[in-house]
């Protein structure tokens, strides 16, 4: 019989609202943005948006991992931005982020970011607003 693998359990535990339960981003802002992503999409299941929560967890952990290799090479103890663009560029699974976190990222003369990304930008952030 198969074994209940690491994360087996945390669709079933917790409520779906705000930060209860295992995950620690805020579900309400991650359904809104799936709901923005097009106009084809309408209804979201309940469970839906805790696994996309545990997927940006896990993906935040990797990215997070690679870059704090990039900040060990360099002899310090503090993670930047440009740890996290040098991973981006020496990992192809992360190809699709290159734009955002490139070391030359293309500023408007005001130092906001070209329209074209500040919605790429948006589109990812999970902050809440």
């Amino acid at each position: 019989m198969r074994q209940a693998g690491k994360y087996s359990g945390f669709m079933m535990s917790g409520g779906i609202s705000g930060r209860t339960g295992p995950h620690s981003l805020p579900l309400a802002r991650i359904k809104k943005i799936m709901k923005k992503s097009g106009e084809d999409v309408k209804m979201i299941s309940g469970e839906a948006p805790i696994v996309f929560s545990k997927a940006c967890e896990l993906f935040i952990e990797e990215l997070t991992r690679r870059s704090w290799a990039t900040t060990l090479q360099g002899k310090r103890r503090t993670l930047h931005k440009d740890d996290v663009a040098s991973a981006v560029a020496a990992t192809d699974i992360f190809d699709f982020l290159v734009s955002m976190v490139s070391k030359t990222a293309s500023h408007t003369e005001d130092g906001t970011l070209p329209e074209e990304e500040e919605t790429v930008r948006h589109r990812f952030s999970i902050s809440q607003n």
